[in-house]
């Protein structure tokens, strides 16, 4: 405090000192690739989806199991495509309907991932993702490691490690 301070000084120092007390902390935030299967929507880790392809050709394979759609040329890497909805035990769509396929990379397995529709790909706070609820049906409860809330849909956080390493051991 100096001799010449007036009241507004002190007022505008002491609103000083305490806004450097304040300390910025940035909550981490999760990119999600959020995707539909009908009506029903779930979502990705963005860091597991390296990739959204367009509309591809998918070249069938005999003798593979039905979740295998075939493979496909990926700037000249053969990828695999896995049907999302056979995994999780969902109808198939209307032939014809249009579709994405999803690049998915894990520790277990590399492999393109058929889905309806990539509805956002975005950024939510971690305190965003909720424990999954007790009526998640019992088949998908190891798949899903939370969900979210977006644009008036509970979207289930699915694992992709999990989900691949379910693949490779069932072969569905």
């Amino acid at each position: 405090m100096t001799a010449g301070d007036t009241d507004f000084d002190r007022v505008l120092r002491s609103r000083q000192k305490k806004m450097d007390a304040v300390v910025n902390v940035d909550e981490p935030t999760v990119k999600l690739v959020v995707v539909s299967l009908g009506d029903q929507w779930f979502a990705f880790h963005g860091g597991t989806i390296k990739e959204i392809l367009a509309d591809s050709v998918v070249y069938f394979l005999p003798g593979c199991p039905a979740s295998l759609e075939g493979v496909v040329n990926v700037r000249g890497d053969i990828e695999s495509v896995i049907r999302l909805r056979a995994l999780l035990g969902l109808p198939e769509p209307l032939a014809g309907a249009p579709s994405r396929i999803l690049l998915g990379v894990t520790s277990a397995m590399r492999s393109g991932i058929r889905v309806d529709r990539v509805e956002e790909v975005l950024d939510v706070p971690q305190s965003a993702i909720q424990e999954p609820p007790h009526t998640i049906p019992e088949h998908l409860r190891p798949l899903v490691q939370g969900i979210v809330a977006f644009r008036d849909h509970v979207v289930p956080l699915l694992n992709l490690d999990q989900l691949f390493a379910d693949y490779r051991t069932g072969l569905r």
